[in-house]
């Protein structure tokens, strides 16, 4: 099977209700974005950052995964599909992808604030104060705010130089390090990019540009794919 390796990002999520990221006002849900994605942010304000992730897992719950989630999971029965997504829900995995590489972080996962690499799997919707790790020190999301590390971005590398087909799905290309991935696919291999603003792209070779929103869009390549039989 053929390696297709998708870069999902905020507009495929939009279309199940999801909220992007950030408006064009600059803010999130109504905050500050930095308020509550960044480390100086929780260290200001735990209890509003917890609030915030908590509002944000029960958007996710009353979401379901919509005709663009579903159709790349499908795509499985024909290619070896890895998805990697910016987007910290889960509807990927609902949608039945088997690998999913989320870059900056998991809603429903929660780390220590003592040590990073003990992370629960959380089975509800709230985080609060008082909620501890083994160690007894403060859970916080596990999520990869501005100014942190990005854990997964050199698996996120890896699968993307060994992709055959790679397409950017729903994202403007304004974050990084993830908008840089577009530049380790192969240079010869087709590239997608859909999104209802196609993000310029400059000396990429073979980019196929699809202005639609998601689901449309991933219709529009799989009929491209079938068509050249790629």
């Amino acid at each position: 099977m053929k390696r297709l390796v998708v870069l999902s990002g905020a507009g495929i999520s939009a279309e199940s209700g999801i909220a992007t990221f950030r408006d064009s006002n600059g803010l999130w849900e109504g905050h500050d974005v930095m308020a509550v994605a960044s480390p100086e942010g929780w260290h200001k304000n735990m209890a509003l950052v917890l609030d915030f992730y908590n509002k944000r897992r029960q958007a996710c719950l009353s979401a379901q995964p919509n005709l663009a989630h579903i159709q790349l999971a499908n795509l499985e029965k024909e290619y070896n599909v890895t998805v990697i997504t910016q987007n910290v829900d889960d509807l990927h995995e609902r949608a039945g992808s088997s690998k999913v590489i989320h870059l900056h972080g998991e809603l429903f996962k929660s780390q220590s604030t003592q040590d990073p690499r003990l992370v629960y799997q959380m089975d509800h919707w709230e985080l609060n104060i008082g909620d501890n790790c083994e160690k007894g020190s403060q859970l916080r999301p596990f999520i990869v705010w501005f100014g942190e590390q990005v854990p997964m971005m050199d698996a996120a590398m890896e699968a993307t130089e060994n992709a055959d087909i790679f397409a950017v799905i729903g994202t403007s290309l304004l974050v990084y390090p993830a908008a840089g991935l577009v530049n380790y696919a192969g240079r010869d291999i087709p590239k997608f990019l859909i999104d209802i603003q196609v993000p310029v792209v400059p000396r990429v070779k073979n980019l196929i540009k699809i202005q639609a929103q998601a689901s449309s869009g991933i219709g529009e390549m799989i009929r491209q794919l079938q068509s050249s039989k790629i």
